[in-house]
């Protein structure tokens, strides 16, 4: 038999939910976190229904997973060396199953195990559409990566593949486009992986931190990839009031990764690989692509304020990357 949530109720559902949790922590409305000397980093990321995810594509343990890891990327791109921990604030239509909510918690739970942290509260309400919105708090390293900390003559480097995400989801959804069984079989498993359970980048942060130059400072421009690629270098670009070049024969793919437009478009902007993309001095570049598997130099940033080019022709860099308000 099938139970719902609306008729669990909301005292029930609490006590269910309790048991992902430390004991007695879900017993209040707040939770008391450890004084710390180093600065806490706090990031809240949300995932709708029918936009971040799809029962067609996505089970309810792998939208928890992804919940936890899109927040924990964004502290990795912050330069969190520590995660304290995360709310969940929960909407769900009162017709949604309890297993569904059970295997969601189950998720963010694995998450956790494997990336740090507790779950330390949050809330639950009914609504028309399911979202699960989550807020991390974690703790600076000795390096505040930010995005206006670019620099002319930095290089640009990524510490994975691009587009496997969105090949993953082509290849869920069944695209009709999409020729799959021409695709390596390594790259399809890979591809579908990387779109339900992607991992935040946290080991390559401790890496770049690990191989540093004694001679530098700590001054880096970061972000993740949550948007697409070229989102994160348009992103470093702004803020630092800084352009780009970038080597079209360096764009991060995969192994086996298909040639053509479409594929070097997925490369760019496909989104939801959640990597680390970085502006660092050539020194510190060289030695984080030196010790960090799978990392990759993409370009460099250049003073032309707001110019992303193509280092083969200089002609612009255009794609169309994920907007959050665009109709899908």
């Amino acid at each position: 038999m099938t139970v719902t949530l609306g008729e669990l109720g909301e005292a029930e559902l609490l006590r269910r939910l309790a048991r992902f949790a430390p004991p007695g922590q879900l017993s209040d409305d707040t939770a008391a976190l450890s004084s710390d000397s180093r600065p806490l980093l706090v990031n809240t990321d949300v995932l709708v229904d029918g936009v971040h995810f799809s029962d067609a594509t996505t089970s309810a343990a792998d939208v928890g997973w992804r919940s936890v890891a899109a927040n924990l990327s964004d502290l990795a791109a912050s330069g969190a060396v520590a995660i304290d921990g995360i709310t969940v604030a929960l909407v769900a239509p009162g017709t949604t199953p309890w297993r569904w909510v059970e295997e969601l918690y189950t998720g963010i739970a694995a998450g956790l195990d494997q990336f740090g942290g507790t779950l330390l509260g949050g809330d639950c309400s009914a609504g028309l559409q399911r979202l699960v919105s989550i807020t991390a708090m974690g703790r600076q390293g000795p390096l505040r990566l930010h995005r206006g900390q670019a620099q002319p003559g930095d290089w640009i480097v990524t510490s994975g593949a691009h587009g496997l995400s969105r090949l993953g989801l082509a290849l869920l959804q069944r695209d009709d486009a999409l020729n799959a069984a021409d695709l390596d079989p390594q790259l399809r498993a890979q591809a579908i992986a990387k779109h339900q359970r992607p991992i935040p980048r946290l080991d390559a942060l401790h890496t770049l931190l690990a191989c540093k130059p004694d001679a530098l400072g700590w001054r880096a421009g970061g972000t993740d990839s949550s948007d697409g690629l070229l989102s994160a270098v348009e992103a470093l670009c702004s803020s630092s009031r800084c352009g780009a070049e970038l080597t079209q024969a360096w764009l991060p793919r995969a192994q086996h990764w298909p040639s053509g437009e479409r594929w070097d478009q997925w490369c760019l902007a496909g989104g939801e690989d959640f990597e680390l993309v970085l502006s660092l001095p050539p020194t510190w570049a060289q030695r984080w692509l030196d010790r960090q598997a799978g990392s990759r130099r993409i370009g460099s940033i250049t003073g032309e304020g707001g110019a992303i080019r193509w280092s083969e022709n200089t002609q612009p860099v255009q794609t169309q990357g994920f907007h959050h308000f665009r109709n899908r």
